[in-house]
């Protein structure tokens, strides 16, 4: 993947550009961030761009180096991650790297190295790298990824450059679900949950998601009309683990972000398929109410992050829309 192809990361591009021009990359970098942001994807743009001969700056994309880089077979490139039935990365395996890029390279200028996730070094591994990292044999290039550099040996932070990506925007995590033949109306609720990872967009199945909404407005409709009794049972049904309750939270807040586009006269809406409960929804909130209830809904997820007991906050949060029902 060149690096015109990649999306949300700007103004760490034009850095690697102007350093691949320069020819003044770094032996070794740390890329951090959270998963699914695109580290990997910038780390195997600026391999392919340090391998590729047709260009100055960036990939061409069509060379034979390009096109192995990119099809994941290039001979000179080692990616070093725990073993399937291991939880860290070893020292064997640092080992077996080290005497890998103490060869010579088959066809690239140089060999490369994405180590990831490099948190989940063993001791003994970290140790054994440090050394590969103040002299890398045969001028090769080494990238770490991590999602918390501070999670690593200080001794190896400080012989890395670091390069901190920050979460994608839900427009660009849009662009990039959209790029992948999803609808629009998919894309654009899954930017809305994805928390900025590209992964966890992918990973929401969309028959699941569309049952989850399914449910979430019967619930919705339900409080709406001021039925005290039905706040237990929803907060049960959609009580699930943290992570899934964060997921339907976002789905809530969602809904209430279309209301208040509707009930303000905006169209712009995410939720095109059930446009006509949430207008339905919106003139009988009103925009001031609709406000209302989407900071309601934007607290109680503060609280879940915090670990707040995920039923309890569910049931505070439905009470209080319930209570406000008109």
């Amino acid at each position: 993947m060149p690096f015109a192809d990649i999306v949300g990361h700007e103004r760490v591009i034009e850095v690697f550009r102007r350093s691949v021009r320069s020819g003044k990359t770094s032996h070794s970098y740390l890329f951090e961030g959270p998963v699914g942001c695109g580290r990997k994807k910038t780390a195997l743009a600026l391999i392919q761009a340090l391998f590729c001969r047709a260009t100055d700056d960036d990939a061409c994309g069509v060379c034979p180096a390009c096109r192995k880089v990119a099809g994941g077979n290039h001979a000179d490139i080692h990616c070093i991650e725990p073993l399937p039935d291991k939880r860290d990365i070893s020292i064997d395996q640092l080992r077996e790297l080290q005497r890998e890029l103490a060869l010579r390279p088959y066809e690239a200028p140089r060999k490369a190295c994405i180590i990831e996730p490099a948190d989940r070094m063993s001791v003994n591994a970290a140790n054994s790298l440090l050394k590969t990292l103040e002299e890398p044999p045969g001028n090769a290039i080494i990238i770490l990824l991590a999602e918390n550099a501070d999670m690593l040996l200080p001794t190896i932070r400080s012989r890395c450059q670091v390069v901190r990506f920050s979460p994608l925007s839900p427009e660009h995590v849009r662009t990039l679900l959209k790029r992948n033949g999803m609808d629009s109306e998919s894309a654009a609720l899954l930017a809305l949950m994805a928390d900025g990872s590209m992964q966890r967009a992918l990973e929401l199945d969309d028959e699941s998601l569309a049952g989850r909404r399914e449910m979430l407005l019967k619930h919705l409709s339900a409080i709406s009309l001021g039925r005290i009794a039905t706040v237990f049972d929803a907060s049960e049904e959609l009580a699930g683990n943290r992570g899934d309750t964060l997921e339907t939270l976002d789905m809530l807040l969602s809904f209430y972000r279309d209301m208040i586009h509707l009930a303000a006269g905006c169209n712009d809406i995410v939720n095109t398929a059930i446009r006509p409960a949430l207008e339905s929804f919106a003139a009988r909130l009103g925009l001031d109410r609709a406000l209302q209830v989407a900071g309601d809904v934007m607290e109680t997820r503060r609280a879940v992050q915090r670990n707040a007991n995920v039923k309890l906050a569910l049931d505070h949060l439905f009470m209080k829309m319930a209570g406000g029902a008109t």
